[in-house]
């Protein structure tokens, strides 16, 4: 072998070392990269969880300590309760002037009417919220939601805007669950043409997290009301439509012409996932939305329900 050819088997040899050795390298960097990759995501999740379990012992906590359990002999059963004796407040304008509120609720407890030759008086519910105990936490819980069918239960507040509950609690913690609250435009006393209320479609199922089985029929089926106690009026709706809309139009409308509420309506029930067996819904009722993201930034998922029934809280 020449000493030219033993010269370039040696460089060859230098050559494919160094090859290895850039090889390695690089593997052993995709390795560490990836391991990096990993330790941050599961890092994330481990923050994510934190976040959902944080949230999730909050507001069941909340549950344990400020709603009453009624007893079978205390409670109005939900499916019967826009049945029950007494005289139904219609009205609902009536109630919108704070000034006047305390008056007339101690007005309405008093009332008597004459009806088919028997006396009838407003019917009263025992409230389960303790109210009192709630804004001495946080004065901007203005009411509470309850979902039977979804077995949903928590506080509504309200702000001044609409950014501040998106991720704060009821407590005003930062956490991205944020809190159920009503549209800050709305009057709290419900008596809008369209309240709205809104909440987080949070994967774990808490909040807003399982309303889409209301498109579903047979969670409707099952029970189609919703409850919304304040401290002096305890409400009750009647679902009468789900639906998915764009995240900016006439669901988060608060008022409408008479003509324009109408349509709404209309449209409202022509877009619905759900049977609602014919039920009547007209410009003289009040409805109030219930509102969650669906995982597309443009839409919206919307449960609607008509008012149903007044009760004076007790």
């Amino acid at each position: 072998m020449s000493r030219y050819e033993d010269n370039n088997q040696r460089e060859n040899k230098g050559k494919k070392k160094k090859g290895s050795a850039i090889g390695t390298f690089i593997s052993t960097l995709v390795l560490v990269v990836a391991l990096g990759v990993f330790c941050y995501a599961a890092y994330t999740l481990y923050g994510y969880y934190k976040e959902y379990k944080k949230g999730t012992d909050e507001y069941g906590n909340l549950n344990d300590r400020y709603v009453t359990i009624l007893s079978a002999d205390d409670e109005t059963e939900e499916g019967n309760a826009g049945t029950s004796k007494g005289k139904i407040l219609t009205n609902v304008e009536e109630l919108e002037d704070p000034d006047t509120l305390e008056e007339k609720v101690e007005a309405a407890a008093k009332e008597e009417a004459q009806e088919d030759g028997q006396m009838k008086t407003l019917p009263l519910l025992r409230n389960p919220i303790n109210f009192k105990e709630l804004n001495e936490i946080n004065e901007d819980i203005i009411g509470w939601i309850r979902i039977g069918a979804l077995d949903l239960s928590y506080p509504v507040a309200q702000a001044k805007d609409n950014d501040y509950y998106l991720h704060r609690t009821f407590e005003r913690v930062d956490n991205f669950a944020g809190c159920i609250f009503l549209n800050c435009d709305n009057t709290h006393y419900f008596t809008d043409q369209n309240s709205i209320v809104y909440g987080h479609n949070m994967k774990n199922g808490s909040m807003f997290g399982t309303l889409r089985k209301f498109e579903e029929q047979e969670t409707y089926d099952k029970c189609p009301y919703f409850w919304i106690f304040t401290p002096e009026f305890i409400y009750q709706y009647q679902i009468f439509s789900c639906s998915r809309v764009y995240k900016i139009g006439d669901p988060y409308r608060t008022r409408f012409t008479t003509e324009e509420f109408q349509n709404f309506i209309n449209n409202c029930i022509a877009n619905s996932a759900i049977n609602n067996g014919g039920m009547s819904v007209t410009t003289d009722d009040r409805i109030v939305t219930l509102s969650t993201c669906t995982g597309d930034d443009s839409t919206r998922l919307i449960v609607q329900g008509k008012l149903a029934q007044i009760y004076i809280s007790k």
